[in-house]
């Protein structure tokens, strides 16, 4: 399998329709050069989501391009999602996007064409002197662009957008990147420790719009929570490299990785 998409969904029953009407004609620009496979993943949605899913996308492993529809019984987070939909996934290059088409699904093309021979993971980003955002709240640009930058100051000045769901991997990445998070902390996970791990990282400026159809899920104190959590543990982290953490089996397994690495 050459490329696997994975969407994550809660409550999307009202941006099925945005996904039939944007999304399929991509993917069949994207089946017509290579095998392709998408995994929804519906994480307990309670209004009918994975029905609908179903309704409009059936569930076939087989042709091009194959659909996979996985569904959690109860509401487990976003990173538990992502967690499944990656488990799920097969091909040698793996996207992650929202289902709520924040990011356009025409721009999944365009960020694939980033993924060269020599990078191995490419994150969509606003926050880039050439991105932009439209007509997203005004608290909660404050609240990711401020959590970006932290993790500029700790981890990667070159790296402007560390919160967007929309990337692209490679399967190494995937195989070998852990994290920990179920909540929305999981993608910056996912980043930040594949920097750490030495994978090279590389962006795709590109515009967040806001949402058209229902709200965000994210619970914003418990993001943010966890976020000063994860960033208290980077800088011990930084402090003494190649010391495990208590209570942090991801940083400590990439600081065995980062010594191994410096060791070759």
């Amino acid at each position: 399998m050459d490329l696997s998409i994975v969407i994550p969904c809660y409550n999307e029953v009202d941006n099925i329709s945005k996904l039939e009407s944007e999304f399929i004609p991509v993917l069949n620009q994207l089946a017509a050069t290579r095998s392709v496979e998408v995994v929804f993943v519906d994480d307990g949605s309670r209004d009918g989501t994975f029905a609908g899913l179903q309704q409009a996308f059936g569930a076939s492993s087989k042709g091009n391009p194959a659909i996979k529809i996985e569904q959690h019984k109860v509401n487990r987070g976003l990173g538990a999602a992502i967690r499944t939909g990656l488990a799920a996934a097969q091909g040698d290059v793996v996207v992650t996007t929202d289902s709520d088409a924040t990011y356009r699904f025409e721009e999944i093309i365009p960020l694939l064409e980033r993924l060269g021979l020599d990078v191995d993971l490419v994150t969509a980003s606003p926050y880039h002197p050439d991105g932009g955002v439209m007509n997203v709240p005004g608290y909660r640009l404050v609240l990711s662009k401020g959590s970006s930058l932290l993790y500029r100051l700790l981890v990667s000045w070159r790296i402007h957008t560390y919160t967007a769901l929309f990337r692209a991997y490679r399967r190494k990445v995937v195989d070998t990147v852990p994290f920990q998070s179920d909540g929305f902390l999981a993608g910056t996970e996912i980043l930040v420790n594949g920097l750490l791990m030495g994978y090279k990282v590389v962006e795709y400026p590109t515009t967040l719009h806001s949402r058209v159809n229902g709200a965000s899920k994210a619970k914003i104190m418990r993001t943010i929570a966890a976020h000063l959590r994860f960033q208290g543990q980077i800088l011990l982290f930084k402090l003494r490299p190649v010391k495990p953490l208590p209570n942090s089996p991801d940083l400590a397994t990439i600081s065995s990785e980062s010594a191994a690495r410096r060791i070759q």
